[in-house]
């Protein structure tokens, strides 16, 4: 179980004096769901607010809020939520770095681990590979068709392309795909996978999300608090359990 801190918990309880529990409406996205969620329970369990949420890839959250859908806290890429700030549709004062994320690969649990560890092997087990799933919207598949074309490979992995919404290494526990291309905080919960590691340092990519308060949400106060409780040390074991790493 997450054990708050004393100053953050605090700061939490002050928000309630006076006031009923809030309703609060967070937007995640696919590679922060896991601690969303995970820190989020606790925060409702110690407040009394009621946590509601909407997962999808950071990108399309963006274009939803930009079409009027209403939140009160989105955790985000930096770059979403840079625009959204922008625009004018979240606080630029509640602005907070969550986590980091890199680019990972799965293979079906008890399979071979093939070698990813250097360029050249990382390009040899893409060579290889019979399917590999990734995504068509999301920062990681984009990246990962980058890092294909600049290596020689993109029509080859393009011609082996699996994809669904959401968690990708689900085909592969599935047996639709051979490989699952994605943040490692989303390949993670898949049961029945196992993470191979992560891309090369060459190739890698580190994704920085932050949250942030809606211009427009009806309980700022307890919005503001719920990304105060993403600061805590104690929340610091949630992130690297999911396969992130503090903002720094």
């Amino acid at each position: 179980m997450l054990r708050i801190g004393a100053t953050v918990f605090a700061a939490v309880l002050a928000t309630m004096s006076g006031s009923a529990a809030a309703e609060l409406k967070v937007l995640t996205s696919n590679g922060t769901s896991a601690i969303v969620r995970g820190i989020g329970a606790e925060f409702a369990k110690r407040t009394g607010h009621v946590l509601t949420y909407k997962i999808d890839a950071a990108v399309l959250l963006q274009k939803e809020i930009e079409r009027g859908e209403p939140f009160d806290v989105a955790v985000v890429t930096r770059a979403v939520a840079e625009d959204l700030i922008g625009q004018g549709r979240m606080e630029a004062r509640t602005l907070a770095d969550v986590a980091r994320s890199g680019i990972g690969v799965a293979i079906r649990a008890g399979a071979a681990k093939p070698d990813i560890g250097t360029v050249d092997a990382f390009r040899r087990t893409m060579l290889a590979a019979k399917s590999i799933a990734y995504t068509t919207v999301g920062g990681s598949g984009i990246h990962f068709l980058k890092m294909a074309e600049r290596l020689g490979i993109a029509d080859a992995v393009k011609a082996k392309m699996r994809t669904q919404p959401g968690l990708l290494a689900e085909l592969v526990a599935k047996g639709e795909a051979e490989l699952a291309v994605q943040q490692i905080s989303e390949l993670l919960p898949v049961a029945g996978v196992e993470v191979v590691g992560p891309f090369p340092p060459e190739l890698q990519l580190i994704t920085l999300f932050s949250a942030g308060v809606s211009s427009k949400s009806a309980s700022p106060e307890a919005a503001r608090a719920l990304i105060r409780f993403f600061r805590d040390p104690d929340a610091l074991r949630v992130i690297k359990a999911s396969g992130m790493e503090p903002p720094g």
